[in-house]
């Protein structure tokens, strides 16, 4: 290096100001001496008049000395947190979605820990499956066609899982700790997502007869911010691992050879922060930079997975021998007994029989005793005179309670008719375990949900009132399943209700005993048809040809484009130039609150082949909104603008 040179680093600021979402320069003091890419630092942001965090990302010299530079103030850590795939991925992912990297490396990157830096040494050895465990990976693995070839080329695949317990764990945990033991032995990493804590603890519980423990990665927000630091810091290192995570483990900073993602319908897999990216488009972008394989793994289909088939991008791999559940409907004709209330008399008989040799499994929508109330007189909803929430019971002769507030409303009056009766309006699951104990005596009845989970039940005679998605594992399997609630769970005002309310059945069926009757109380139709063949790719494709012609998701993408009237007119504005189609933006409409000034809102909806330039001429709305707002205050503050793309359930 020249006397008239200089190292400068260009740092990744750590602010979720759109406007610092770039590289900027920083001169390097001889006196912090060799600093490696990718560690932390701390620098001046001289418009701020305060120091601010950030990552190097680059570092080089220039021969321009004289050009006025802030140095980097200090080193805060000689780890490189920030390999150069990961910042590579991060910069994509925001792109993509019209934000900020630093909002994505937030979810990976967790705070320093500086006591397990210390002891953290980058020594781990690689470790590989014992043979046993490799041949039980390639039972698994070979039961599906093609999913060999799709682990071995670093292809792409829609899979559907067998929906069956296998050594009484879901069958599909096997499945995705199969893939993960070849991708070790092969040396290399894999990344497996799940929705929920409840699918980590099976999915890690089926790893541990597959893999050693040493090769496994938890990625968990439960865990200690040590623990997440000791574990991020295993993903930085060259010998192979097994992440297993919730949804931001899709960014860990391994060198993947796969990344497998569980139920992508769940909506635990999509970001409530922004830039809001779901974990499926998170791993679709880190295929295209990577060549890892990707699998997405499923009982259910997505739209946005069979869209993908469909145009040939994933490969659909099924079972070579499809075991089907036994999936049985309620006629019209036993729905309209008066004797059937909410469980018809087929449904009834199978539960009492199968209730004699073992648990059976009693599907429910809501949790509680009864989650809403009605006038007694009018049948009108009764709502909390405060706050306008709804009321319910928490037990029969309760005083109601909103479900907003949470304030008791025990001189209640109907603002209809004027009485002061009420009425239970529906079932929750302990109304539910208390009408069943009535109907079973003798049987003992559990209750699951969130205020009262169950992880497993044993082999004995049992009922098991659950709501979707709290479902314990049975010894055995379950003798019998009976999905109640169907209609309510269909009348839900969500794009996607039918879809979901497959992929709730479904999965709850998977934990049926082979040959037990499954039963679907009082729904017809299209989805129940999915669920009797189960065909549930069929039924996805029937709803992407309905969207089609409303360029709804996922056919369209569709942005939402949020802030003050002038804001969201500018934004709009720029959007002129992209030849966009005339209909493509919906609104503005009001959003209804109090703000001031008032905010509208409006949709946009674009091709896929348009996605680049929409959501970089939305970024640069978002910047010269939030640029514009500091100077004219005098001072750094948040956009009052603000776009989110890829909305999955869109709504005016």
């Amino acid at each position: 290096m020249s006397p008239e040179s200089r190292r400068i680093a260009r740092v990744l600021l750590d602010s979720p100001l759109p406007q610092l979402d770039r590289l900027f320069d920083y001169a390097l003091p001889a006196e912090l001496g060799e600093v490696d890419r990718g560690v932390r630092v701390r620098v001046p942001l001289r418009t701020a008049g305060r120091v601010i965090d950030g990552y190097i990302v680059d570092i080089d010299t220039e021969d321009d000395a004289d050009r006025p530079l802030s140095e980097v103030e200090s080193v805060v850590s000689p780890v490189p947190v920030l390999p150069e795939r990961l910042h590579t991925l991060a910069r994509r992912v925001a792109d993509r979605a019209a934000g900020s990297a630093s909002d994505v490396l937030r979810l990976v990157i967790p705070k320093r820990q500086v006591r397990v830096e210390k002891a953290w040494t980058a020594d781990a050895s690689a470790v590989v499956p014992s043979v046993d465990a490799l041949a039980a990976a390639a039972e698994i693995t070979g039961t599906y066609d093609g999913l060999d070839e799709v682990l071995d080329e670093g292809g792409r695949a829609a899979v559907e899982a067998i929906p069956q317990l296998s050594d009484d764990v879901p069958g599909w945990t096997r499945l995705l700790g199969a893939t993960a033991a070849r991708m070790l032995a092969a040396g290399k990493s894999s990344i497996l997502v799940v929705p929920d804590h409840r699918d980590l603890d099976r999915l890690l519980a089926a790893l541990a007869s597959l893999v050693p423990a040493e090769a496994i990665v938890r990625h968990d927000s439960r865990q200690t911010n040590p623990d997440r630091y000791r574990a991020f810091l295993r993903t930085l290192e060259d010998a192979p691992c097994i992440v297993v995570g919730n949804r931001s483990a899709v960014y860990a900073p391994v060198r993947a050879g796969l990344v497998a993602i569980w139920d992508d319908g769940d909506s635990l897999l999509g970001e409530p922060l922004a830039p809001y990216v779901h974990a499926r488009d998170a791993a679709l972008v880190r295929r295209e930079l990577e060549g890892s394989a990707l699998l997405f793994a499923g009982h259910t289909r997505t739209t946005e997975v069979e869209r993908l088939v469909e145009i040939g991008w994933l490969r659909d791999v099924r079972a070579a021998r499809r075991i089907l559940p036994r999936v049985l409907l309620s006629t019209p004709q036993e729905m309209e007994q008066p004797t059937a209330q909410r469980m018809p008399s087929s449904a009834f008989l199978a539960a009492r029989n199968a209730a004699a040799e073992g648990p059976v499994l009693i599907q429910v929508s809501r949790p509680g005793f009864a989650p809403s109330l009605v006038c007694a007189e009018c049948r009108a909803p009764a709502r909390c005179a405060h706050c306008g929430g709804p009321l319910g019971a928490r037990h029969r002769g309760a005083v109601p309670v909103c479900g907003w507030c949470g304030r008791g409303a025990s001189s209640w009056s109907c603002p209809v008719c004027s009485s002061t009766k009420v009425r239970l309006a529906s079932s929750g699951s302990e109304r539910t375990a208390d009408e069943l104990g009535r109907a079973f005596p003798g049987v003992r009845v559990i209750v699951a949900d969130g205020a009262h989970p169950v992880e497993r039940v044993g082999g004995k005679p049992a009922l098991v009132v659950a709501t979707r998605g709290a479902e314990p594992l049975a010894e055995g399997g379950y003798r019998a399943v009976v999905l109640l609630d169907g209609p309510r769970m269909l009348q839900a005002p969500d794009l996607r209700i039918g879809e979901s309310c497959l992929r709730w059945w479904s999965n709850a069926a998977a934990l049926a005993a082979p040959g037990a009757p499954i039963h679907l109380v009082g729904v017809n139709g299209a989805v129940a048809k999915a669920l009797a063949t189960w065909n549930h790719s069929a039924y996805a494709r029937s709803e992407l040809e309905s969207r089609a012609p409303l360029h709804m998701p996922p056919t369209t993408r569709v942005a939402l484009v949020q802030g003050s009237v002038p804001a969201v007119g500018r934004a709009l504005a720029a959007l002129d130039e992209l030849s966009l189609p005339p209909d493509a933006v919906l609104g503005p409409v009001p959003v209804d609150s109090d703000d001031v000034p008032p905010r509208v809102r409006a949709l946009v909806r674009f091709d896929y082949g348009a996605g680049p330039r929409v959501a970089t001429a939305l970024r640069a709305a978002v910047v010269a909104e939030a640029v514009s707002g500091r100077r004219a205050r005098g001072r750094a503050t948040k956009s009052t603008l603000s776009v989110r793309l890829d909305i999955l359930d869109p709504e005016l």
